[in-house]
């Protein structure tokens, strides 16, 4: 098979502390594609992240890119792709959103469309939902936004000067079953309270006062509360004193996973720490990926 080109996707962290469903971080866990010539739809998955996944016409990057293709009048070529990722699924680390992204950025190669990261977006954002993970995935680093009206909004920063600690637990949590615990309503001063927390949160991260960030992210009266009577590792870190190179935490998406951002000088040691507290967990650093998704055409010498 001719291979024709390659898609790497960035993880990504949503919901961030009382930013539900608006600030999203880019981390260094990826979705890899190669795509190849073929004369059929068919993919191939590498690796124990991948296990089950559909790996014919049904899997979600192919969904994904014949829906982007319908919309634009053109019919998706057929094509091969193998896929390894380190992306765990159903943890909060938006593997979905990654499979989303790599599935528009496959229509647009194949079909040439053409599209910029704004209609990346907006696309992605219109099947998702929400913007926080895709846009993340997309631009890459942090983004904070909304969508409205069917358009969405974007603030694009970078972020350089915290280390991040990946509490991973072994059981899934499906992302519908985490919204349906949150309440259809709630008190109007929480909302004040946890918008505020919110807008605070933002100034910090987009000038990167992790001291004032992580006191923010702990305050988040929209999600976490009720979500942690599904995720008792939040209950846990609540009740337990932390040190003071932990800045704070998040549960990361839906969940389960939570995230710890750290002093970056002090890495190593919160990770024994989490690692103590938390003896059957995969326990990692994950950096913040600045560089979103990306294409790379193979290169043919005559």
């Amino acid at each position: 098979m001719k291979k024709l080109f390659d898609i790497t996707v960035p993880a990504s962290t949503a919901n961030v502390g009382p930013g539900f469903d608006s600030i999203g971080i880019a981390l260094g866990r990826f979705l890899n594609i190669e795509v190849y010539e073929h004369d059929s739809v068919s993919c191939e998955a590498d690796g124990d992240y991948l296990t089950g996944i559909p790996t014919d016409e049904s899997n979600l990057i192919f969904q994904t890119a014949f829906d982007v293709a319908k919309q634009y009048h053109k019919d998706l070529p057929a094509c091969h792709l193998k896929l390894k990722s380190n992306i765990p699924l159903t943890r909060g680390l938006g593997s979905s959103a990654s499979a989303i992204v790599g599935g528009i950025l496959l229509a647009n190669e194949l079909c040439h469309l053409n599209l910029g990261l704004d209609e990346q977006l907006s696309i992605a954002t219109s099947m998702e939902g929400h913007m926080d993970n895709v846009g993340a995935s997309i631009y890459g680093g942090l983004v904070i936004g909304t969508y409205i009206d069917e358009k969405a909004y974007i603030q694009h920063s970078t972020i350089n000067n915290v280390s991040v600690i990946a509490i991973i637990p072994t059981y899934e949590l499906e992302t519908k079953h985490a919204r349906n615990i949150l309440p259809k309503e709630i008190p109007h001063k929480d909302a004040i309270l946890s918008s505020s927390f919110s807008n605070l949160l933002v100034a910090a991260l987009l000038s990167e006062n992790w001291k004032l960030a992580g006191d923010m992210m702990k305050r988040d009266l929209f999600h976490e509360p009720y979500r942690s009577k599904i995720v008792k590792e939040l209950e846990i870190l609540k009740n337990h004193k932390l040190p003071q190179y932990v800045y704070g935490h998040v549960l990361s998406g839906a969940g389960p996973t939570i995230l710890a951002f750290v002093d970056k000088e002090y890495c190593q040691n919160a990770k024994e720490f989490f690692e103590n507290l938390f003896p059957n967990y995969e326990v990692s650093e994950i950096t913040v990926e600045n560089i979103g998704a990306k294409v790379e055409h193979s290169i043919h010498v005559k």
